[in-house]
């Protein structure tokens, strides 16, 4: 996986140069997945459990991005609601994470794999 410090993508032109980090992709991932219906929340270690007790956003958590040949691949852990569709719920997120990025950085995303951490125990009422 690439560090979350070094640049994913570098454009230049003209007048000056973009720069993404990896950081900003993770962070459109995390954001996307989590407005999909049937995800309760992203999953993440330790550290983040510690950051979202003293209330501090994370919003990557849960995300893992590489590039390898300017395609992009991400890695991200959801936690699900109580008597959601997995497989459902699992294509939805692929395909709103992939197109986020796509819409939101101009990179083409290779992969979306989806981890399911966890399933919150209270059925929805």
């Amino acid at each position: 996986m690439a560090d979350k410090s070094q640049e994913l993508f570098e454009e230049h032109s003209d007048i000056g140069e973009v720069q993404i980090a990896n950081e900003v992709v993770s962070s459109i991932a995390g954001i996307s997945a989590s407005e999909v219906e049937g995800v309760e929340s992203m999953a993440g270690g330790i550290t983040n459990e510690i950051a979202d007790k003293l209330g501090m956003k994370n919003l990557s958590k849960g995300v893992k991005v590489s590039v390898d040949g300017g395609e992009v691949s991400v890695d991200i852990a959801i936690n699900m609601k109580y008597g959601y569709s997995i497989p459902k719920t699992s294509a939805k997120v692929q395909e709103k994470v992939s197109q986020a990025i796509n819409a939101m950085t101009g990179l083409d995303v290779e992969t979306v794999n989806v981890r399911i951490a966890g399933v919150s125990l209270e059925p929805e009422q």
